[in-house]
């Protein structure tokens, strides 16, 4: 079936077509990819055109005025018809029985090409870039402006081409290109925390007085006390506190003793090493004196003990078994 506008230029291939998406034809792997499925009578005018391979094609809906490229898959479609994949169709803003216009396009190999995915849920892929590159082997050509789809795991996954080098319109087949990701459409920044606002000059000093309130002070023998023998630790006298206050200045204070004793003559020495509840080296011949006697016992205090017998082995009676 022939339309109207079905007439052939004599340099290069030019035609209008009624599209159609691929499922009307039972023809779903089309939407893997970016080929078409065009009439026989293309090839013939192809075949006597000097067309360079592999054939790539310009699509153009006059009503929009949205281009895109694509290649051809086979020539097995009805005269005057074309069918498409249905996430190009969209792309150009086309509907079933729409008129598109097809032209016989040369496209330079891409070299650099950026991708933007609509969800993060395509970032979520344990390897993005494995299914990319087996998907693009499905593609001829890439064009600025155009949303191609990625089919993984039972779910369609949409990117936008956002550019292309060196030109809007590159072919990839057979080609190293340079592949770059932009952040998804909705992907959001995490948002950073605010601090309260506080006045400049009483900042400095609230932060310190908090640093300071917030260090723990030091205190030594703040623990509890063991004994070997499993009994309980004894309980501190009430002035156990002050007498030991009073023992951790002792060494200042006999250290100044020692000072003042350097200066005094002999006999003030020896009468502060005598006072008690204080720690003496080195004391006179006198306070050794006082200290035999306080060991020796005073007499008539206590009654000589009396000396206990002695233990002797074997001193009992002895007995025989024989009668």
């Amino acid at each position: 079936m022939f339309y109207a506008g079905y007439g052939y230029h004599a340099s290069n291939f030019e035609q209008t077509y009624r599209c159609y998406p691929a499922s009307f034809f039972d023809k779903p792997h089309l939407e893997g990819g970016d080929k078409v499925i065009m009439p026989p009578s293309a090839l013939d005018r192809l075949a006597s055109l000097h067309i360079e391979y592999p054939m790539l094609f310009e699509l153009h809906n006059g009503v929009t005025d949205r281009i895109s490229h694509c290649g051809v898959l086979e020539f097995v479609a009805e005269e005057g018809m074309i069918i498409m994949p249905y996430w190009m169709m969209q792309n150009m803003l086309l509907q079933e029985g729409d008129i598109v216009r097809v032209k016989n396009a040369t496209l330079p190999k891409g070299t650099y090409v950026k991708l933007q995915p609509h969800t993060t849920d395509f970032l979520d892929i344990s390897n993005p870039k494995a299914i990319l590159e087996k998907t693009l082997r499905n593609f001829s050509c890439l064009t600025t402006g155009d949303s191609i789809m990625v089919a993984y795991n039972n779910k369609q996954y949409y990117i936008d081409i956002v550019e292309a080098k060196p030109a809007s319109a590159v072919s990839i087949i057979e080609t190293d290109c340079e592949v770059d990701f932009a952040p998804p459409l909705d992907y959001k920044e995490p948002e950073k925390p605010q601090r309260p606002i506080v006045p400049a000059g009483k900042a400095p000093a609230e932060d310190q007085e908090a640093i300071v309130e917030d260090e723990p002070k030091f205190k030594p023998f703040t623990g509890s006390g063991k004994r070997l023998d499993g009994k309980g630790p004894k309980q501190p006298a009430p002035g156990a506190s002050s007498a030991t206050a009073a023992a951790r200045s002792a060494p200042s204070d006999s250290n100044k003793r020692a000072n003042q004793q350097t200066a005094s003559p002999s006999g003030a020495s020896t009468s502060t090493r005598q006072k008690t509840g204080k720690l003496v080296f080195g004391s006179s011949a006198s306070s050794k004196k006082e200290a035999e006697a306080q060991k020796e016992p005073a007499k008539g205090s206590e009654p000589p003990k009396k000396e206990e017998p002695k233990f002797n082995a074997f001193t009992g009676k002895s007995y025989s078994l024989k009668r």
